[in-house]
């Protein structure tokens, strides 16, 4: 099972402020201990939502809407890509986390979709392309 395991953004990420060393430290070590347990698949922190941009679709309309957005809480700092055999594995990993920022945070664990999760509507077709295009992908990132 993989999960998208989600940083949520506080209002000092949303200012851009950087980690201290020790924090940055921490966080490598952790991210460490997730190498070596062979669950890690990616991990990234992100530029804060004033570097960024949002689409809007509404039909086959599209609206590009310029950071930075309001609702901090609602914003991603970061994020991991884990596999691990359960939620309940996931969550004890993500307990084992630092706290990613000074004072308050959260950290959301969201389970990624599976192909089988689709069903008849997954068509064979579908399957068979989607699985070309994460094998051209992971042949460029080898």
């Amino acid at each position: 099972m993989r999960f998208m395991v989600i940083v949520h953004a506080t209002t000092e990420s949303e200012a851009g402020l950087m980690p201290k060393q020790e924090r940055l430290a921490a966080m490598g070590k952790y991210n460490e201990e997730l190498v070596k347990a062979g669950v890690l698949l990616a991990g990234e922190g992100l530029h804060p939502s004033s570097r960024g941009a949002r689409v809007h679709f509404s039909g086959s309309k599209r609206i590009v809407i310029d950071g930075p957005f309001a609702e901090t809480k609602e914003l991603i700092a970061g994020f991991w890509l884990i596999q691990v055999k359960s939620l309940e594995e996931a969550i004890e990993w993500v307990k084992r986390c630092p706290n990613p920022f000074e004072g308050e945070s959260d950290i959301e664990i969201r389970q990624v979709f599976e192909a089988e999760d689709f069903g008849a509507e997954f068509t064979p077709e579908l399957r068979e392309q989607e699985e070309r295009l994460r094998a051209e992908v992971a042949a460029r990132t080898h």
